[in-house]
């Protein structure tokens, strides 16, 4: 009889999807293509001015969380946030490139600064059509901020990667 209420209760229709973030690991915070920093076609980027990591160019149309941790600033036009990690470790990620210049047009923020968030959460929502259609990139970059809090950083993936699945970035404080 309890197994019975067991498997009705924990049946995979009644299961929700929690992403697990693996200790040191950045999860690709959008479906795309990663690449290497070195390819984004902006020097601030490709020689990691403001920071390392990876980037990707999103395919995907939401924008998540890439490890636990607190949205400590959203941009007010939406086109970048940043996020502090409980091991102090500071993550950018800016969404398409010149995209600042949309003022917030093609972005819909999906929660509000100071949120503790999980790797895997939705964040913001962005409309491929629209900024493709403006001609900017939706080459997306992923950075450590603060490298000199960190050992290592190295980017694990290239080609497709999933939004809250992929590894995206290993690194060791």
């Amino acid at each position: 009889m309890f197994k019975f209420f067991k498997n009705l209760f924990n049946s995979e229709e009644n299961k929700e999807e929690v992403v697990v973030a693996k200790a040191n690991t950045l999860v690709a915070p959008v479906s795309g293509k990663a690449m290497p920093l070195s390819e984004v076609p902006d020097p601030v980027f490709a020689e990691k001015l403001a920071g390392d990591g990876a980037a990707i160019m999103a395919e995907g149309d939401t924008v998540v969380a890439p490890a636990d941790g607190e949205v400590t600033l959203i941009f007010k036009t939406k086109h970048a946030f940043a996020m502090t990690l409980e091991n102090g470790l500071e993550i950018l990620v800016h969404i398409g490139l010149e995209t600042v210049s949309l003022d917030g047009e093609g972005f819909e923020q999906l929660v509000e600064q100071g949120t503790k968030v999980k790797a895997g959460t939705p964040l913001i929502k962005i409309d491929r059509e629209f900024i493709l259609s403006k001609g900017l990139s939706l080459a997306t970059p992923v950075l450590i901020t603060n490298v000199d809090a960190t050992k290592s950083i190295s980017a694990v993936e290239t080609g497709s990667v999933v939004a809250g699945e992929t590894t995206l970035v290993n690194f060791e404080v």
